[in-house]
């Protein structure tokens, strides 16, 4: 999560918004991008349901302080929109595949500790990849439908982004079929090209 915000930031930067330095969020610190509920009650909410064994089990996913950005800042507003909000699910993918990668390499080396090690690695970021694309107000999916939203109303569903911790409570519990079977479904398709294994679960 730290990765990913720090992405979005630098990339922030570069683009001509100085708010993310300005704002001392230019940083790997975790203090400084800790969110209490999305960066530690919904991560342990979930790791109780798989720990128990449930019949329900969310991807691990979770969310950080968001990084501060002012797209007003942007030379190019839209562009700068698209490549802020891709900046974090790169980061997670780029993660994701070297340790999906280790893991194959590993398994085939009768290195299995070494293996689920890497493969629970990249299967975390890849659920924290597409999580994040999903179109919530305050993930980055939300910030890319925006753009295709009439001015009134994209003002409206960036406002919603303080309700980010409601919304991901009705997709967890509410939702969570058709949205998590959507969120698998990639992460199954990215872990079988490059680890060689599905997903551990799959609805």
């Amino acid at each position: 999560m730290i990765a990913r915000e720090y992405a979005r930031s630098f990339a922030a930067v570069r683009l001509g918004d100085p708010t993310p330095r300005l704002w001392g969020r230019l940083t790997w610190n975790p203090r400084s991008w800790f969110e209490p509920f999305g960066s530690g009650l919904l991560p342990i909410l979930i790791l109780i349901l798989w720990a128990v064994g449930s019949s329900y089990l969310p991807p691990p996913v979770a969310y950080a302080k968001p990084a501060p950005i002012d797209p007003n800042y942007f030379r190019q507003r839209t562009r700068g929109v698209v490549i802020t909000s891709l900046a974090g699910p790169v980061t997670n993918l780029v993660i994701a595949l070297p340790a999906a990668l280790l893991a194959r390499i590993a398994i085939s080396s009768a290195s299995a500790e070494l293996a689920l090690g890497a493969f629970a690695f990249a299967f975390a970021n890849l659920c924290l990849a597409f999580f994040h694309l999903i179109p919530i107000p305050g993930l980055d999916g939300a910030r890319l439908v925006a753009l295709l939203l009439p001015p009134r109303a994209a003002e409206l569903y960036r406002n919603a982004d303080a309700y980010l911790p409601l919304f991901v409570l009705v997709v967890l519990f509410v939702l969570s079929g058709p949205v998590w079977a959507i969120v698998y479904a990639f992460v199954n398709a990215v872990l079988r090209s490059v680890s060689g294994f599905p997903a551990p679960f799959v609805p």
